[in-house]
């Protein structure tokens, strides 16, 4: 009898359950990424955030960590994003997969697809999962508007009916999963697996400090928020005292927020004022976004990075999937995906048993 948990993902990406982890930046390194392996997942390294010489130095500490193959993530408008899809085709013995938002065209995408790399960029609507396959890429992800980070506003139970008959590919269900119940829900809509980033952050395995892990322990569902005000696209996260502060602000205390954003741009880079300024004035050219906003916009991954890496669970920003509101522990992944692999069989056994 078949493998009810054997599917196109587990096949392609040689993984032995259909699970994926995604590539958060600052959070899926080496260590995590291996634990997921390891356990039976499939990992994605979070290479967007990294430079090429860290990307490289990063693979090469994952090689050594895990026996299995692992993905990894990057933006093709990233700083030296030629260097890293040179490194990524260079490991093309381990590296199985790639993934992305918005990047790469057509000739990149044969290029992976050339080295027998997996190209899985995640979608966030039809059209975009439209608009992959016809690049070229050969399985896509998903995200339904429940998950974290930067999201839409069409939630899972639809988008991902929408995009399975949309496209012909194999498709991967995010936003809003958790455990074996979101997986054996998912292979039943037609879904060839999962992709889960809020409960991998939430393990022991993630390097996430303690005191933004027990912020994503505490909170509720009604402690996640979506805001506009962070870099002037919708993105879901704890509503923390800093967001808070954000989300409080009218136009003169936007501009105050502003400063404290480019402050600590401005500490963490080392670049100067003018430097800090500039690089807020790139982000206005198409006069997309006033230049408040625009200084938030490019701090924003340094006021990530103060809660996910110096673990100020208070002034800095932590992403989240509304999934962390029902989420209360910091299982090891091994346990984790013990749990989910015999909930999912339990579930799917019963509704073939007619229970």
């Amino acid at each position: 009898m078949a493998d009810v948990l054997a599917t196109a993902l587990t096949a392609r990406l040689g993984c032995r359950l259909p699970v994926i982890q995604t590539a958060m930046g600052w959070v899926a390194k080496p260590e995590l990424v291996a634990a997921t392996s390891n356990a039976g997942a499939f990992g994605f390294l979070a290479c967007a955030v990294m430079t090429p010489q860290e990307a490289g130095e990063e693979i090469a500490r994952l090689r050594d960590l895990t026996p299995h193959n692992f993905g990894i993530n990057f933006h093709s408008f990233q700083p030296g994003a030629a260097e890293i899809v040179e490194l990524i085709l260079a490991n093309k013995d381990r590296v199985s997969a790639v993934s992305f938002g918005r990047g790469p065209d057509a000739k990149m995408i044969g290029r992976f697809n050339d080295a027998g790399i997996l190209c899985i960029p995640t979608v966030g609507a039809v059209k975009h999962a439209e608009k992959m396959v016809q690049l070229g890429c050969e399985m896509v992800t998903v995200q339904g508007g429940e998950g974290g980070g930067h999201t839409g506003a069409v939630p899972s139970t639809v988008l991902l009916p929408q995009v399975l008959d949309a496209v012909g590919v194999p498709v991967v269900a995010a936003g809003g999963y958790g455990d074996g119940r979101g997986l054996a829900s998912a292979l039943a809509c037609g879904a060839v697996g999962i992709a889960m980033g809020t409960r991998f952050l939430m393990t022991a395995e993630s390097p996430v400090p303690a005191a933004p892990k027990a912020a994503y322990v505490k909170a509720s569902t009604g402690d996640i928020a979506v805001s506009t005000k962070v870099d002037g696209i919708p993105q879901r996260m704890i509503l923390n005292p800093l967001l808070k502060r954000i989300e409080a602000s009218g136009k003169l205390a936007m501009w105050l927020r502003a400063m404290e954003a480019g402050l600590e741009m401005k500490q963490q880079s080392g670049m100067s004022w003018g430097q800090v300024i500039a690089t807020a004035r790139g982000m206005t050219a198409h006069g997309e976004m006033p230049l408040a906003q625009a200084m938030m916009a490019a701090a924003a991954p340094m006021m990530i990075q103060r809660a996910v890496v110096s673990g100020d669970a208070e002034h800095g920003l932590m992403a989240t999937g509304v999934v962390a509101g029902r989420l209360k522990d910091l299982p090891t992944c091994a346990d984790l995906l013990s749990q989910i692999e015999t909930e999912a069989r339990a579930r799917i056994a019963a509704l073939c048993a007619g229970n």
